[in-house]
């Protein structure tokens, strides 16, 4: 069941006097600053890993042979 829009009304009155006008622009103003700087730090990062991209060239170490041991032997 929908809520009909005399509902949606009373809803948005109380909340209106409940807060008041100057609370509810000052959250929204927030929330949309909060908004812009997410965005904001999510476009800086993306070009701050673009920059820092480093490739790590490996060289092949020298390998040491050990020699070969003998199996041991079993005690009777």
């Amino acid at each position: 069941m929908a809520p009909s829009w005399f509902q949606i009304l009373i809803v948005v009155v109380l909340l209106v006097l409940l807060f008041g006008r100057g609370k509810i622009s000052d959250l929204m103003g927030d929330v949309a600053k909060g908004i812009k700087s997410f965005k904001k730090g999510m476009s800086e990062e993306d070009t701050a890993s673009e920059d820092n991209s480093k490739t790590i060239e490996h060289q092949a170490a020298e390998t040491v042979k050990t020699p070969a041991k003998e199996p041991a032997k079993k005690a009777s």
